[in-house]
Formats: structure tokens, sequence, C-alpha cells
């Protein structure tokens, strides 16, 4: 591919992956390229509610989103983090906050000196007490983060839970505010270059060519270009994570609106959670190897807090992710890329870091193999990573009490986990990384939160003295406690800052 004008990108599929790199290319390179998305009202989308991580308020600023405009349009509510009820054995419950324990600041992390305190026989609550984003959840309290460094206020951020069918509409809206166009069509053949191998065009339904240098499949799991198209294998993590399938049931909100999600572990898999302004999104992700559809949705249902507003739906799916995800000049971004389970919000964070990429990688007049090396080599680690995080919430667990639960305490695990969970054991190091969705706190509440305590602690924990150091502990949850007590119910801050549409 070499022209000299703006580069031609024809986005393949709409939904929320295809409008969020629709918008992103028009918003950040409108002297580079020209973006048209084809899609087809005939072909509905996957969302049923999404919940998120922090990363999406960055990708939205850039793109000039008002958070609460967005937040009104998508029926949003805020989330602090994520509960993680009957992982480790029935009855526990931790949460993974969106923020650090203790104050985050200092050479020494947090949980060294907490577990050091433990093993010295101190009485302490679990590691969440003295996290600000977990003890607002619980309180289901929200306020806006401090930006003063010293105040603990600051020592937490935060994501949304909206509704991924008005998000889709919402980005279409700036997308084509910012230049993007938009073609209506079903897709039914694609012609290439026979030299090159590349793709020249998308053909319609009516004989239309949609015509392009550079092409983003967000076609889903039908995976049309990358896929069905060049051919790019796909590679199979199930033997990790066996979940499957996913029943996806919305119903009425009964209870409290949290701000948090909830991931409640289930015989054969676990139950999202997901609660908007205006429903709750509930859903049963489940290995079909133990069990079948009709008993989860049977489960599910009965589960559920609330009136269900609709059938169970069954969606069907497959751990993995393609070898490469641009391969000559077509670029898989989304569901056409690779998928993982839902457990820790990350199928928006994954489609935004591979537009970040593209975006960073962006052909000039010609694709440099060195640029689409490297982007594959940034979405690879990045799937890579989260799929390692997500099978230690499975194998670290001590419940035996179903075959789904007995497998996966059992199954053998990629050596990248095997080395970080030996390097936790042993005094509670966690490996550091310079690029990743999931920083030090992330793996540590994981980690305690599934009963997987160090043997040891970072040496320099031994510095203060022990009664000085539980006395600190007891000062940072008054503080926690004092700051919390400012702070509004998560359902009054919504209304005040950002209301859904009366229509709604």
């Amino acid at each position: 591919m070499e022209r000299s004008e703006r580069q031609r990108v024809v986005v393949v599929g709409g939904g929320t992956s295809g409008w969020m790199t629709a918008a992103a290319l028009a918003k950040l390179l409108p002297a580079r390229c020209t973006v048209d998305l084809v899609e087809s009202e005939a072909i509905g989308i996957i969302g049923v509610g999404e919940a998120t991580l922090p990363h999406i308020r960055a990708f939205n600023e850039r793109l000039g989103v008002a958070e609460a405009e967005f937040m009104a349009a998508t029926r949003a509510t805020f989330k602090l983090g994520i509960e993680f009820r009957d992982w480790a054995r029935i009855g526990d419950s931790y949460i993974h906050p969106f923020g650090t324990f203790g104050r985050g600041t200092g050479e020494v992390q947090f949980h060294h000196y907490y577990t050091r305190l433990l093993h010295a026989g101190v009485a302490l609550p679990p590691i969440e007490a003295f996290s600000m984003a977990c003890s607002l959840a619980r309180a289901n309290r929200f306020g806006a983060p401090s930006v003063d460094p010293r105040q603990i206020a600051s020592t937490f951020g935060y994501a949304y839970q909206f509704d991924a069918v008005a998000f889709a509409p919402y980005l279409r809206r700036l997308a084509e505010g910012l230049g993007a166009r938009r073609t209506e069509g079903r897709i039914v053949d694609v012609a290439r270059d026979p030299l090159s191998g590349d793709v020249t065009a998308v053909v319609l339904e009516d004989g239309r060519r949609v015509e392009g240098d550079l092409f983003v499949d967000c076609s889903g799991f039908v995976a049309l270009l990358i896929g069905k198209t060049m051919g790019e294998p796909f590679d199979d993590w199930s033997r990790w994570l066996p979940a499957d399938r996913a029943v996806a049931l919305p119903c009425r909100t009964a209870t409290a609106v949290t701000p948090y999600t909830s991931a409640i572990a289930m015989p054969s898999g676990w139950r999202w959670r997901i609660p908007l302004q205006h429903r709750t999104g509930n859903g049963y992700v489940f290995a079909s190897d133990f069990l079948d559809e009709g008993a989860a949705a049977d489960a599910l249902v009965a589960a559920v807090e609330g009136t269900p507003l609709a059938e169970p739906r069954v969606l069907r799916f497959k751990a993995g992710r393609r070898a490469r995800s641009w391969v000559n000049n077509v670029v898989a971004i989304g569901l056409a890329s690779g998928f993982l389970e839902p457990l820790e919000s990350t199928s928006l964070y994954l489609v935004q870091q591979a537009i970040t990429a593209l975006v960073e990688l962006f052909p000039e007049r010609r694709i440099a193999a060195a640029d689409r090396d490297e982007f594959n080599r940034l979405v690879n680690m990045e799937y890579d990573r989260v799929r390692d995080f997500l099978i230690l919430h499975y194998h670290a667990t001590q419940r035996d009490d179903s075959p789904f639960w007995a497998y996966v305490r059992n199954m053998e695990i990629p050596a990248s986990l095997a080395e970080k969970m030996a390097l936790f054991r042993r005094r509670g190091r966690v490996v550091k990384y310079r690029e990743g969705a999931f920083l030090d706190a992330s793996w540590v509440s994981v980690y305690l939160g599934q009963r997987v305590l160090p043997d040891g602690h970072d040496p320099r924990a031994d510095g203060p003295p022990l009664d000085s150091l539980a006395a600190g502990m007891e000062r940072l949850r008054g503080e926690i406690a004092t700051a919390i007590g400012g702070m509004a119910d998560h359902r009054d801050f919504l209304a005040g800052y950002c209301p859904m549409p009366a229509a709604a």
C-alpha cells in the first residue's frame, strides 16, 4: 500500500468496537486518513451491558467526550472495582479495587507491611479495609477523587457501567460529527490484490464496492477479514479458560445500584451483576462441558434480583486470540482479534489498546513490516497478560465442590502464570510490567482475596516497630472512614450529576 494522499480506512462492522475505532481515527488522525464504516442494520450487536476499566476515561477524554453527557446517554453508573463472591471458598467475598491499598507511596508496597503483621499474629481485617476504593464501594457511596496527592481520597480511580446498546449509537453520532462516513449494507464478497494479497474492497449485496487502503475488521466473532479472508489462525485457550457459553438476562433493579460490578462464582462458572441506572445486567458464564444451556438459564433466572425484562439469551464463544491481529493491510480489533471472558471487564480495554497502537503506528505512505510487527507484539502481550490474570482467579481456589472447580483447581497453567504465583508465594513479590492492564494492587487483591498468602515479605518492611505499624494501620482506617463520610450515596450522586433522559 503506497499512496501520497490520505489513507482510505474502511472499518468493517459497527457496534462498540467499530464506532470506537471510527471515532478515534477521525478525531486523532484527520490529516492522515478518511474513515468509512460499513455495517448492516440486519446484524445486531452482542452488547449485553458493559463494565469497564478506568482506562476508558482517558480514551473518552481524548475524543472530547463530556462525562456527564455520555453517562446520561448510556444510563451509566460509576464503578470503583469488581466484587468476587465465593471464589476461594463459598462465603468468601473480596473487591478488586481501582486504586491502591494504603497510600500507594514509598518504595515498599503496602501489602508487605500487612502480611508482616499477619505473620506476627496481629489480628487485622481483610486488606480491602485499607483501600479507599473498596471501602467506598462497600459503603455504596461515590465522590470524585481528590487531585491533592496528600489526601487519602486521591488514592482511587473509577470506571463506568453502561448500556452497550446505547453506547454504539452515541459513538456513531460522535464519529459522524468528526467526519466519518457510514455505509449501510451486508458484505457478500471481499476483493483482494492477486499479487500482494491485500484487500482492495468489500462488495455489498447490492453490488456496491467500498474501496480502501487499510481495512479494520470489527466484524465480531465472524472475523470476516482476518479469519475468513486472510486465514489467520486462532490460538485456542479453552484448556485454561474452559467457559465457552454465557446466558444473559436483564432485570429491573430491585436492589442497590452498587458502584461496582459483581462476579459471583457458580457451580460451573460465574455470574455477573452489572447495575445500570435503569436496569441490572445479569449473566451466567459457564463451561458447556460441565453444564447444558437449559440448566444454565434456569440457574440464572433463579438467581437474579428483580423481574426479568427479557428471555435468557445464549452467547457462544471460545477463549483465545489470533496469532496476529494485523496481516497485510487488515487490522482486527475487538472480537475479530480475540476473546477473553468478561471476568475482569477487559473487553473494551483490549479494543482501546488496539486502537491506541494503531493510531501510534498508523501507516505513512506504505505499511512498514516493523510497525505491523510491533502492533502484533503489543496486542499479543495485552491478551497474554490478561489471560494469565483471569486464569489466576480460577486456579487459585480451594473449592472442590463441583467437577468444574475441581478441574480448574488442578489444571496445568501457563508457565508465565506459574512463575508469577511462585514469586508471590515466596515473599509477596508482584511481577512488574511497564505495559499491561493490571498493576500491583490488582494482583494483590486477587492473591490475598483467594487466600494465597505469601510465606515472607520484602525485608525493608521490617523497619518500623510492630506496634507503631499496627497503630498506623488503624489511623489509616480512620482517615478512610472520615473521607467516605463526606461523600454521597451512589444513586443520589448519579441523580444530581448524570440523570438519564426522562423517556428512558
